[in-house]
C-alpha cells in the first residue's frame, strides 16, 4: 500500500513538473515573440510614420510613389501576419495598407510629368538609401586604382598585361609624335559616339547584373576597371605627359568613371538585398533590391549619353584652352557630387521636416 502511494506521488510530481515546463516553454516563446515584434517595430516605425504623413498630405499624392508605398506596406503586413498574426502591429499595418490602396485607386491617372518626377525626386531619394553602397563601390574602385598605379610602378610589364601590347604600343607612338591622346581623333564622331555609349551601357549593365553573385561579381568588375585606370594613368606619368593627358581624358572620364562606380552601387544594392534581407524574407528583399538597382541603372542613361558625347565630339580637341577643359571637368565633378550625394541628403531632410 505504501509502495502504491509512493508511485502515485511520483507520477503526480512528474505531471506537475511537465506542466511547469510547458508553461515555461510557452512563456519563453511569448517573450521571444515580443522581443522580435519590438525589434520589427523599431526598424520600421520611422518609415511607417513617413508613410502616414504622405498619405495625410492632401492633393500631393503621386500615383507611382503611392504604388511603391503600397508594395512596401504589404510586404511589412505579410511579415507581421506570419509572425504576429493577432498583434496590434498587424492591425495597424492592415489599416495603413487599406488607406494606401484607396489613394492609389483615387489617383491612378498617370501624370504627364512622370519622367521629370523620376529624376527630380524618386532617383535622388533612392540614392539617399544607397549612399552606403555608393561609398563601398567608390572605395573598391579607388583602392583598385591605387593598386594599378603601384603595380605599374614596380613592374614594367604590368601595364602591357592589363592594357594589352597593341594599345600600349599605339599610345607610346602617339606620345612620341607629341599627341598623347590622338586615339580620340581616330574615328568618325557619330560612329564613335554610338560605339562608346553602347560600350559604357554594356559595362554598367554587367557590373550591375553580376551583383547577383552575392555582390562579389560587382566587386570584381569594379576592381578590374580600377586597376586598368590606374595602369592607364601611370603609363602617361612614366612618359612625363600625365597632366596634359589628364586635362583631355578627364573631360569625358569624370562622367564615364562615375557611371561605373554608380552602376557598382546598383549591383551592391541588389547583391546585399540577398545577403542581408533584414526583417523581410530573402525573396521579398531581393525583389526590392533588384527594383532599386534597376532604377539606379536607368538613371545613368543621361550620364552615358553625356560621357559618350564629350568623348566623341569634345575630347578630340586636345589643344582647347585650359580654362575650358577645367570648366568641363570641374563642372562634371560638381554636378555628380551635388546630384548623387548632396541633393539626396537635402531632399530627405526636407521630407522629414
Amino acid at each position: 500500500m505504501y509502495l502504491l502511494k509512493s508511485i502515485f506521488k511520483i507520477k503526480l510530481f512528474s505531471l506537475k513538473l511537465k506542466t511547469i515546463l510547458v508553461f515555461l516553454y510557452i512563456y519563453k516563446c511569448t517573450i521571444y515573440q515580443t522581443v522580435k515584434e519590438i525589434s520589427f517595430l523599431n526598424q520600421n516605425a520611422e518609415k511607417w510614420q513617413q508613410f502616414e504623413t504622405l498619405i495625410s498630405t492632401k492633393g500631393n499624392s503621386d500615383p507611382d510613389v503611392m504604388a511603391d508605398l503600397f508594395i512596401q506596406i504589404t510586404d511589412d503586413l505579410s511579415y507581421s501576419k506570419t509572425h504576429f498574426p493577432k498583434s496590434k502591429t498587424t492591425q495597424y499595418l492592415n489599416a495603413v495598407a487599406a488607406r494606401v490602396h484607396q489613394e492609389i485607386y483615387k489617383n491612378k491617372k498617370e501624370k504627364k510629368s512622370r519622367i521629370i518626377t523620376f529624376w527630380k525626386y524618386e532617383l535622388p531619394y533612392l540614392f539617399k538609401k544607397s549612399h552606403k553602397e555608393l561609398l563601398y563601390s567608390f572605395l573598391i574602385f579607388f583602392i583598385a586604382m591605387l593598386i594599378g598605379i603601384v603595380s605599374s610602378a614596380y613592374d614594367d610589364s604590368f601595364v602591357r598585361l592589363i592594357l594589352g601590347d597593341s594599345y600600349v604600343n599605339m599610345t607610346l607612338e602617339n606620345i612620341e609624335n607629341g599627341e598623347p591622346t590622338a586615339v580620340y581623333k581616330s574615328m568618325n564622331q557619330v560612329h564613335m559616339f554610338l560605339g562608346i555609349t553602347l560600350n559604357n551601357i554594356r559595362v554598367a549593365f554587367v557590373c550591375f547584373v553580376l551583383g547577383l553573385i552575392f555582390s562579389f561579381g560587382t566587386g570584381v568588375v569594379l576592381f578590374y576597371n580600377g586597376v586598368m585606370l590606374g595602369a592607364f594613368q601611370y603609363l602617361f606619368y612614366s612618359k612625363g605627359v600625365l597632366l596634359p593627358a589628364m586635362l583631355v581624358i578627364w573631360i569625358h572620364g569624370t562622367l564615364e568613371i562615375a557611371a561605373i562606380v554608380i552602376s557598382g552601387c546598383a549591383g551592391l544594392v541588389m547583391g546585399n538585398s540577398i545577403l542581408f534581407p533584414g526583417t523581410y524574407s530573402r525573396g521579398v528583399s531581393f525583389i526590392q533590391g533588384a527594383k532599386q538597382g534597376v532604377k539606379i541603372v536607368i538613371g545613368l542613361v543621361p550620364i552615358f549619353i553625356a560621357a559618350g558625347f564629350l568623348e566623341s565630339f569634345v575630347t578630340r580637341y586636345a589643344q582647347m584652352p585650359l580654362w575650358l577643359s577645367l570648366f568641363i571637368i570641374i563642372g562634371s565633378l560638381a554636378f555628380l557630387i551635388w546630384y548623387f550625394v548632396i541633393y539626396p541628403i537635402l531632399l530627405n531632410r526636407k521630407q522629414d521636416s
